[in-house]
């Protein structure tokens, strides 16, 4: 086996322009692939922070109007959710539902401290908001039950509103602002990267509000989902039930718009498999310019040591090995080079990721082991593939007619 190893390296050693241009075309190849992977992966990631936790699972309710007649009442009707749908859907669906939110935004005003003071539309929210946008808490807390059930007068709010209402975010848990004529304390400081919102808790909101029940929305919250039927069978169920309350006919899909999460989720991430093929199949298509030149070097390579292996197999050498030495070196160029080309892709995506960091759009575009590990096997196949025909007329050749070669 060394000296099998010594002689392909003395093959390539004597063969330096020729092995490198041969070479370069696979680690450029290889070096797309890993470029092409990489975008590939950081946008997949993007997609899953985006889409994980129960925001994926998650139908939205938004008020409509109704486009058919109804038990007496004409279409055109406005149809607007209620508080009073969120206790419903929980208690009549428990096997489906597993909780219902909602928000409401109420009307700009100042919130002012002794300080200085902003303008913004508070926005009434459940609990569940900091796990569906994936809310960071600087300092204190986030809205929680007691605060719905209580009523509670607090606000959270980001931290650039809170440097302009107290100077120090960290100073402002704790502190009272004035906002609608009521005095509002401060129960928490986020830092997200686009959202600016101040938030109170929604049973806060609702009282403030003068919409008699009417929410903006309602998020409801699903369990058991694992296919796109069952996705469709939830936003039917949920759509017969608000039907019953509001009167209006189950089938009429205008009458309250509905966007379900799960069923966009399942899509995406179909589209997002098909993408990653397309990028497979683009990078071998790339990397078989390179192949080829391999394969035609094999070639060019066995022609030349026509007359040794002449002599090989007249002391002897079997056929299998004169093909094992001729794809042995071409799984040498392809694996040599194709790695250079990993490496420098991997460095080059280590710096993409360093300059663009973690964005809506693209997220940790970097290459982890099982990338590597299926490069490798590509690499593998390749190098065989090439080494293989050229191996095959090797073994073909006669030794006396290979002797009289010169």
């Amino acid at each position: 086996m060394f000296d099998l190893i010594r002689e392909i390296g003395q093959t390539m050693r004597n063969n330096k322009l020729r092995t490198f241009l041969t070479g370069f075309a696979v680690a450029w190849g290889i070096f797309m692939l890993i470029i092409l992977l990489g975008m590939a992966r950081g946008v997949t990631n993007a997609f899953t922070d985006r889409s994980s936790g129960d925001r994926s699972s998650r139908l939205n309710v938004y008020q409509g109007v109704t486009n058919k007649p109804y038990k007496g009442y004409k279409e055109g009707r406005r149809i607007q959710p209620e508080m009073s749908d969120i206790e419903d859907l929980v208690a009549r669906h428990p096997d489906l539902v597993e909780s219902v939110a909602s928000y409401k935004y109420l009307g700009s005003t100042n919130i002012s401290s002794s300080k200085d003071y902003i303008t913004k539309s508070p926005e009434g929210v459940f609990p569940a908001e900091k796990e569906m946008y994936k809310i960071p808490m600087l300092y204190g807390r986030f809205i929680n039950d007691a605060d719905l059930n209580y009523t509670r007068k607090i606000m959270i709010i980001g931290k650039p509103d809170a440097t302009t209402l107290f100077g120090d975010p960290e100073k402002a848990v704790g502190q009272r602002v004035n906002a609608y004529g009521l005095s509002w304390l401060v129960a928490g400081v986020y830092d997200h990267e686009w959202l600016s919102d101040v938030y109170i808790p929604f049973t806060t909101a609702m009282t403030l509000s003068s919409s008699d029940g009417k929410v903006s929305n309602l998020q409801v919250k699903l369990k058991g989902l694992k296919t796109e039927e069952d996705g469709n069978r939830a936003t039917e169920t949920v759509r017969a039930a608000l039907a019953r309350n509001h009167d209006f006919d189950p089938e009429d899909e205008s009458a309250l718009y509905m966007y379900n999460r799960f069923n966009s989720y399942l899509r995406e991430r179909s589209a997002f498999g098909i993408l990653n093929i397309s990028i497979w199949v683009i990078g071998i298509f790339t990397l078989l310019s390179g192949i080829v030149g391999v394969s035609n070097i094999m070639f060019v390579s066995v022609k030349e040591r026509t007359h040794e292996i002449g002599i090989r197999r007249a002391i002897g050498a079997k056929p299998r090995s004169i093909l094992f030495q001729i794809v042995l070196e071409s799984v040498a160029i392809t694996a040599l080079f194709g790695y250079a080309g990993v490496f420098l892709g991997m460095c080059v995506m280590q710096l993409v990721d360093a300059g663009v960091g973690s964005t809506d759009f693209m997220h940790n575009p970097t290459i982890d082991i099982s990338i590597a590990v299926e490069v490798t096997i590509v690499l593998v196949i390749a190098g065989s593939l090439a080494g293989l025909f050229p191996a095959l007329k090797a073994t073909k050749v006669k030794p006396v007619e290979a002797l009289r070669d010169e």
